[in-house]
């Protein structure tokens, strides 16, 4: 009998069957990848060739705009225009060092150590953000951008893409309160990340005044458009068109900074201040709301932003009037006589002199060996309280500093903010220097000795304020004892112009001055500007304000020690001549504004800062008239500047030898 074979037994059987789905699953695995393979060569085969090629989904950043600065009535002050900026995406550019950089290099008129620089920064973007596009010029000339356009199919991984730039109309003015911006750096960047915000390398940031202050309010958020391009960086846009409704995020714009300065009167202190140096600030005595503040020199916020030389930023630092300094609140200054009403409260409040207490003035005081000169040489003779600050007379003054000591003085200064910051917080601040005989122990050779108070008690010797601070004090003065926060912003807005943040007023102290008290010192100020004789009368006059009753004061602080001789202001370097001061408020029956200005160097307070100070005066009460006659306010008009150059130091020169010296101005 002949066995069977294994095909005709039960195991065989089952192994053939097996052997036959095996073979039926690799037939229908080749007909599935036939079939992929026909739709990915033949139904979509130029689209997915296309992207095999070294092509890349790149992500396009569309730059928000950032938020206006605007001025109370709505003239916009600080906006963006349109700019073109040059980038290279390391990624994307071939022969980059070879060819590409020399190439751009000569469209961009580079030197060797700027094209070596950019290719050093190409290397290392290559390692670290290949497909982030590195800026090589921002703000192109329409010459730059013309040349680089003609020549783009040789310009590998070389993109011009717009950009808003920032735009300051005022130019220089305000340059200190507004800012500038300039290109973030690694170091920042690397902060920046690590705090949760989205900054990339080659973009600009706020620097000083609102614009660093602002930063994150003004900073909009940058929106995303996602873009097929191919090896070389060319968009690709029959695919690019394809990527669905999710390839672009638009970008949202900054809020908008509504300022409490009004242009209108700043523009009036920008013509009236007569200095090459110095600041003048307006300040809202029942709010704190500065309406306006000139810091002179100034800058242009436009260069620092844009493309400035190496040779211009020199000019900047070697500028004997040092511009990038903020003389309103970072640089501080003797106050000579304006600090006579700190002496005077302080007198009131020892109870040892009252506002009728006469001294006889003979043209200076007698302490130990030595005589501290009044500024009048042939004296005042019997003065009180009232027509020591109507006059400006010196020895008044010294007279309460040599009978209570400097500390009592020191005291009602620093209670009404001097020797701390004002903390107005957009502007860098020092805090000054309120001098007490702890302090001259501390600092003085020898210690603190009583000569010390009668120099502190006329505005001189180590006292120092910032002109805000002084500004703030006189403020204090006029709403009755009240020490208001300064600012310079009344509130934030939307994009359509809804309210997200208003700044209401901040009393920073009640300062406990008896009202007899603020009334004599009040009269005394009152006669200094409204009164013949008064040292700010004559400004008075000249301005027109008689209709308005101011209360104000002069001063002039010496910069050099007096000589043996007096010299007229004309005979003086520059440098070597006194600060001329003014601070008032007005009415003074309800004070409104309260203003200060310094003329570094300018002379005399009642020739030199008075005629400012009122002209201030007198614009702010006719644009309250305005205002009252046409309550419509200018919103959202680009602001145009009207005013002339400021004066150089030779004009102020030439003015003060034409002029000569006003003998009996303070």
């Amino acid at each position: 009998m002949t066995p069977p074979t294994l095909s005709e037994t039960t195991p065989g059987r089952d192994l053939k069957r097996r052997f036959v789905w095996v073979g039926l699953a690799m037939i229908a695995g080749m007909v599935a990848l036939a079939v992929q393979l026909y739709r990915l060569q033949i139904i979509q085969g130029e689209e997915y060739a296309a992207k095999s090629v070294a092509n890349f989904v790149k992500e396009v950043r569309l730059r928000a705009d950032r938020g206006l600065i605007k001025d109370r009535r709505g003239s916009i002050l600080v906006d963006s225009r349109p700019s073109f900026d040059a980038f290279i995406t390391p990624a994307f550019c071939t022969n980059c060092a070879v060819e590409v950089l020399p190439r751009l290099g000569e469209l961009l008129g580079w030197d060797e150590p700027t094209r070596k620089k950019m290719e050093d920064q190409i290397k290392a973007a290559r390692r670290t953000a290949p497909f982030h596009p590195l800026p090589v010029r921002i703000d192109l000339t329409r010459d730059e951008y013309d040349r680089i356009n003609a020549r783009r199919d040789m310009l590998d991984g070389v993109e011009v893409v717009p950009v808003p730039h920032r735009n300051y109309r005022t130019g220089s003015v305000l340059s200190h309160v507004l800012g500038y911006m300039n290109e973030i750096t690694t170091e920042e960047l690397e902060r920046l990340k690590s705090e949760g915000a989205r900054y990339a390398l080659g973009d600009y940031i706020g620097r000083r005044g609102l614009e660093r202050y602002f930063e994150s309010t003004l900073r909009g958020t940058d929106g995303v458009r996602k873009e097929v391009v191919n090896a070389r960086g060319r968009v690709l846009e029959e695919f690019s068109d394809k990527l669905g409704d999710d390839a672009v995020v638009p970008s949202r714009p900054g809020n908008n900074l509504v300022l409490s300065i009004d242009m209108r009167l700043q523009e009036e202190a920008e013509r009236a201040f007569p200095g090459a140096a110095g600041a003048v600030v307006a300040v809202d005595v029942k709010t704190g709301l500065i309406r306006a503040v000139v810091s002179r020199p100034g800058f242009d916020p436009n260069l620092l932003t844009g493309r400035i030389t190496p040779s211009q930023m020199t000019s900047l630092a070697r500028d004997p009037l040092q511009p990038m300094i903020n003389r309103i609140s970072a640089d501080h200054f003797s106050p000579g006589s304006t600090f006579k009403v700190i002496t005077a409260l302080a007198a009131y409040k020892s109870g040892l002199f009252r506002p009728e207490t006469v001294v006889n003035c003979p043209g200076g005081y007698r302490l130990g060996a030595r005589t501290w000169r009044c500024h009048k040489e042939s004296g005042h003779g019997p003065v009180n309280g009232k027509t020591a600050l109507q006059y400006s007379c010196d020895t008044w003054y010294f007279k309460v500093a040599d009978t209570l000591g400097l500390d009592p003085i020191a005291e009602m200064g620093k209670a009404l903010g001097l020797g701390s910051p004002t903390g107005v917080g957009v502007l860098a601040e020092v805090p000054g220097i309120m001098p007490s005989s702890k302090y001259h122990d501390k600092v003085s050779p020898g210690g603190y000795t009583k000569g010390m108070a009668l120099n502190s008690a006329i505005g001189q010797g180590d006292d120092n304020v910032t002109p805000l601070q002084l500004a703030m004090v006189y403020a204090a003065i006029a709403n009755g004892g009240t020490l208001l926060k300064p600012q310079l912003v009344e509130r934030i807005e939307g994009l359509d112009g809804e309210v997200i943040q208003q700044f209401d007023p901040q009393v920073v102290s009640k300062v406990e001055i008896p009202e007899a008290h603020l009334k004599a010192v009040l009269e005394g100020l009152v006669a200094t500007a409204m009164v013949p004789g008064g040292t700010a009368y004559r400004a008075m006059v000249q301005s027109g304000l008689k209709d308005i009753s101011v209360a104000g004061k002069t001063g002039t602080a010496q910069v050099v020690k007096i000589g043996a001789v007096r010299l007229k202001t004309h005979q003086m370097d520059f440098f070597q001549r006194d600060h001329a001061w003014f601070a008032g408020f007005a009415p003074a029956e309800d004070p409104e504004i309260a203003v200060v200005v310094i003329n570094e160097h300018g002379g005399h307070g009642g020739s030199d800062a008075a005629p400012a100070g009122m002209a201030v005066i007198k614009k702010y009460f006719d644009l309250k008239k305005e205002d009252a006659a046409n309550p419509a306010p200018r919103q959202n008009t680009p602001y145009v500047s009207t005013l002339p150059d400021a004066p150089s130091v030779n004009d102020v020169l030439t003015r003060a030898v034409a002029g000569g010296d006003d003998a009996a101005a303070d």
